[in-house]
């Protein structure tokens, strides 16, 4: 058999823990709230099938060329209008279209990212950043988060003891935990981050997806070039499409033109014309509330669950919008081991632990609403708490 010499990057580099727990998910039987997944029953199928025969009419062999590496012009358009709607000062020369927002953390980890560099970061943070990040080697320096999200009061010192080369937040219906940082904090933050000339990277997937509270202004509103912003269609349209952005300063564009051109040299010129050709003159936003209508009753449905079943020990997150609870059991609990059992009994969760770049949480868990109707929801939530019921009491190592 051939030995293959892998490089250290390789070797260290860890599968998602969520892509491993998605292929025990796909048998039917099983209530998955484990995917981030949008609901495949809302994506605007016959949209989009429009917009592809729409694009092929229009634009013919040159929506199947290549094509700039920023991105085509329309789309980049689209999106700096939008983004100004929402304060943000941008024009199409501040859009990168990047494949998915997964792809816009790579870019910025090869374009920020020695090995030994410091990121800071929420504690938890996105298991997909950590996963993109870890490949450039970092140090995690981690900030503890409560109900109004990151505990900003704890990043001056960590700043000045650990001279971070970025913060990465996802302050709007964080993943995991759905917390969202207070407006407060946000500014707070800025004024940090400008003080000490760090650049802040604003994850933002979920922040149209609010069922209810107030909208808060994004933190590259607040900020302007201090803030590199990463955005999707993925949660709004389809992730299938792998359509992304990185919103950031003129200054630093070439670079990050210059890390996207060694990836893949563009994103996929098709996609970027479906996409545009079907979120034009309207139609994304009326998609918009049609999402936010269907998942504000999967939230609550949800929550009432939790509410009636789940036994006194366990507590979780209400978010205001996004995807997702997040979930703590007892200290001493193990939520890893739990999924042996949970699968078991049919319905799936995503532990903790894996989102803590650095040891922890091992008695938490990520459960996602979107992708459930109201009835699945219902009959995962009881199915779940019955195993927690069963097995929260008993010690750290079970066994099946």
């Amino acid at each position: 058999m051939t030995t293959w010499i892998f490089s250290k990057r390789a070797s260290e580099m860890e599968t998602s823990a969520i892509r491993e727990i998605l292929k025990v998910t796909e048998q039917p039987e099983v209530i998955s709230f484990a995917g981030g997944l949008p609901a495949p029953e809302l994506f605007p199928v016959e949209g989009i099938r429009r917009a592809c025969q729409d694009v092929l009419a229009q634009y013919g062999p040159k929506s199947l060329q290549y094509s700039l590496s920023l991105g085509i012009r329309e789309i980049r358009q689209f999106l700096a209008q939008r983004l100004r709607k929402r304060g943000i000062d941008a024009t199409e020369e501040n859009i990168l279209i990047s494949g998915g927002s997964q792809q816009g953390l790579d870019i910025i980890g090869k374009a920020f990212l020695d090995s030994g560099t410091v990121i800071l970061c929420e504690k938890p943070t996105y298991l997909g950043a950590i996963q993109a990040f870890s490949a450039y080697r970092p140090v995690y320096v981690t900030v503890e988060m409560d109900e109004e999200g990151m505990i900003v009061d704890q990043v001056e010192e960590k700043i000045k003891k650990y001279h971070p080369r970025f913060i990465y937040t996802v302050p709007t219906f964080q993943n995991p935990t759905g917390r969202t940082l207070s407006y407060r904090r946000r500014i707070q933050l800025v004024e940090l981050a400008k003080k000490y000339s760090i650049p802040i990277v604003d994850d933002n997937p979920y922040s149209e997806l609010r069922y209810s509270g107030e909208e808060m202004p994004s933190i590259k509103a607040i900020a302007g070039d201090w803030v590199i912003q990463l955005g999707t269609f993925s949660k709004i349209v389809s992730p299938g499409l792998r359509i992304g952005w990185i919103a950031a300063s003129l200054e630093i564009m070439p670079v990050l033109e210059k890390m996207k051109q060694a990836l893949d040299l563009h994103t996929n010129t098709f996609s970027q014309y479906v996409i545009w050709e079907y979120c034009k003159e309207g139609r994304l936003e009326k998609h918009i509330e049609k999402l936010k209508d269907a998942y504000r009753l999967r939230r609550d449905v949800m929550l009432e669950a939790m509410e009636k079943y789940m036994p006194e020990e366990v507590f979780w997150t209400k978010p205001e919008g996004g995807l997702f609870l997040w979930v703590h059991l007892p200290e001493g609990t193990n939520s890893t081991e739990l999924l042996k059992f949970a699968i078991k009994s049919k319905v799936a969760y995503v532990p903790g632990n894996g989102f803590f770049p650095n040891p922890g949480g091992e008695n938490t868990l990520r459960m996602n609403f979107s992708n459930a109707c109201e009835e699945k929801i219902r009959e995962g939530v009881k199915r779940l708490a019955e195993v927690f019921k069963a097995h929260i009491e008993r010690p750290v190592s079970l066994k099946v």
